[in-house]
This record gives C-alpha cells, sequence and structure tokens, in this order.
C-alpha cells in the first residue's frame, strides 16, 4: 500500500434490519441453569441447543432409536475404553440389550483379561521398557495365546475364544469382563490384530497363523454386522487408526456385495479429531444417507455420560423399564463351549 491508496469509504455500505437477517444462535438454544438434585436427563436437556451439546444429544437420540427399531448398535473401542475403568458401562448395556455386537483391538482384550484375572492393569510402560520387562507379564501371554490357538481348532473368532476362556476361568472378577459377558449373552464381539502391536505376540506361546486365523474369522463376522447397519450406529471410541480402517473395509465388501447400507449414525469419540476416524468413520460411510457426528471428549466421561442418557430416554421412550438380557446359566453356557476332551486348558 503507497502513501496515495485512499482509505474505503464506509459512508456508503449497504445496511439491512438486524431482524430480517438469518442468525445461528437463539435464546431457545441457550443452556438453562441446572435446579440441584436434577437427574441424567435434565442435565442433557438443560444443555444449549448449538455444537458439540447438540451433537452429543443427536448421538443419544440416535442410539435410542436404532434400540427401539431392534436395528444393530455397533460399538466399537479402543483398549483405552477399558483402562480408564469403563467396562462395567459397556457391561450394562450389553446387559440391558442396547448393544448388539462389539468391535475392538487386540490390546482390549489384554486389559480385559487381566482386570477379569487380577483386578488391576497397565503397567509403566516407559520404566518397564528400559529395564527390558515391557509386556513379558506371563500369565497374561499364557492365557491369550492359548485361548486363540484352542479358538482356532474351535472355528470360533478371537473375540469369542477369548470371551470364552475368561467366562469358564475361575478368575474373580469375570463379571466386569467385557469378553466374557459377550461370550455369556451370545453377542458377537470381534477383535481386530496387527501383528506385533500386542505384547502376548512377543512370546513363544504365541501363534501367529492362530492369531491370523481367528481375526480373520473376526473380520469375516464384522462385515456380516456391518451389512446390517442400515437404520443403526456405528459407534467408535478412541481407535485413531485400526477400527475406523477395518470399518471401512468391512463396509466396502457387505455394500460390494449387494446390501447397501444407508441411513446409518455413525459417531466418534475421541480426545482429539484424527484424520483416518473423522474420514472413515464420521464423513465417507455416510454420503447413501445417515449422519456422521464427531465428539471431542475424554473417555472417563462422555462416555457414561452417554449411556445414562441413553437409557434414561429409551426408558421414557418405551414407557416401560430397560429389561436386562436373559443370562444363560452358568452350566448351560459352558456346556456349550466346553473344549473338546484332551484339549489342554489355556
Amino acid at each position: 500500500m503507497t502513501r496515495r491508496t485512499p482509505t474505503i469509504d464506509r459512508s456508503r455500505i449497504r445496511t439491512q434490519p438486524a431482524r430480517r437477517r438469518a442468525s445461528k444462535v437463539k435464546t431457545l438454544d441457550e443452556a438453562r441453569p441446572l435446579a440441584p438434585g436434577s437427574g441424567v436427563a435434565d442435565l442433557l436437556e438443560s444443555l444449549p441447543r448449538l455444537l458439540g451439546a447438540a451433537d452429543l444429544n443427536a448421538a443419544i437420540d440416535a442410539w435410542v432409536r436404532a434400540w427401539q427399531r431392534d436395528k444393530l448398535v455397533l460399538f466399537g473401542f479402543g483398549a483405552h475404553l477399558i483402562k480408564v475403568g469403563l467396562a462395567p458401562i459397556v457391561v450394562d448395556l450389553l446387559e440391558r440389550g442396547a448393544i448388539g455386537g462389539l468391535m475392538m483391538n487386540g490390546a482390549g482384550c489384554v486389559h480385559d483379561l487381566e482386570l477379569a484375572m487380577m483386578g488391576r492393569t497397565s503397567e509403566d510402560v516407559a520404566s518397564s521398557l528400559d529395564e527390558g520387562r515391557f509386556g513379558m507379564a506371563r500369565e497374561t501371554a499364557e492365557r491369550l495365546n492359548g485361548a486363540i490357538a484352542l479358538g482356532r481348532d474351535d472355528e470360533l473368532g478371537m473375540g469369542a475364544a477369548i470371551g470364552r476362556d475368561i467366562f469358564e476361568s475361575d478368575d474373580r472378577f469375570v463379571s466386569r469382563s467385557v469378553l466374557a459377558t459377550a461370550w455369556r449373552l451370545d453377542v458377537p464381539v470381534t477383535v481386530h490384530a496387527a501383528i506385533g502391536t500386542d505384547i502376548h505376540h512377543m512370546h513363544p506361546s504365541a501363534d501367529g497363523a492362530a492369531i491370523g486365523e481367528t481375526s480373520f474369522r473376526d473380520f469375516e463376522k464384522l462385515a456380516s454386522l456391518v451389512a446390517g447397519l442400515s437404520e443403526g450406529v456405528f459407534l467408535n471410541v478412541g481407535s485413531a487408526v485400526i477400527l475406523p480402517e477395518v470399518f471401512l473395509k468391512a463396509l466396502a465388501l457387505a455394500r460390494n456385495l449387494g446390501h447397501p447400507v444407508k441411513r446409518l449414525t455413525t459417531v466418534n469419540c475421541d480426545f482429539i479429531r484424527h484424520y483416518r476416524p473423522q474420514v472413515n468413520v464420521v464423513e465417507r460411510p455416510t454420503r447413501l444417507g445417515g449422519r456422521g457426528i464427531s465428539l471431542v471428549g475424554q473417555h472417563e466421561v462422555l462416555i457414561p455420560l452417554m449411556a445414562a442418557g441413553v437409557i434414561e430416554r429409551y426408558m421414557v421412550a418405551s414407557s416401560k423399564p430397560v429389561r436386562r438380557r436373559q443370562k444363560a446359566t452358568i452350566g448351560k453356557k459352558k456346556a456349550a463351549g466346553r473344549r473338546r476332551p484332551g484339549s489342554p486348558k489355556s
């Protein structure tokens, strides 16, 4: 700009009445103070009808609609969900019938097993790595690798194989295990392993062929689940790469085989927005109809809030209490999944 450039003449601007202008925010959309003693439903209704709060309520509504109409709710999650203490929330949702299928990565199995087996998990990676001890827990590796090998022999997927092992064990905390609960309730659970990503892969008991075969069975099972996802809901909680990639391939396979999979709602929940979940979960799968939602927040806050909202709204919409799934008796379920004579206990 030179010294001779004139300043802009603001006296010539064209104005318009403020009341005729389109506005994105209205007083009706503002938050309302929450009265002491209010419940979860009141809290959710008190949130502003804007941005993340509106998306949270939209995700809850979509989940409730799918549950009411017996449409699939496919709940995918990374290991962090287990590590931050949310397994009991998922178990409760499974028992209420709010989740029709589970999708997880291999690390989730490690933490689910350890919490069931000894009530604690998650080692200090940095110090253990320095000392050459990271991932060298003997019982964890033997249990997981044994269950996977036996599952391969019994033509099970990895999720069912590990769930069966935990359910049939004498572990003290079996009731809080997501995998054992899925096995008990006959809820399909698929585990998608990447060789070398999980601690039990390092141990001599690991059988690469068994890991690959059982996880591949789970991929085929997942594709069958995704084929029936029209008007349903898919949630990806905390997986930045593996589950978004696997879900997209399962969707591509289902559509190639003639299943349109339209009008679905996808929800990605994580601390930050990553590229693959944004495109492979939120954007691309919903191009044929439906809606993709991205919720940013800490799992230990966001997931319990969402679960409580889903349960309350379902109860209100159904005008009846949420019934628990019929639990299989331990004897009956164990008989159905009993190891073949002579098979070693994993």
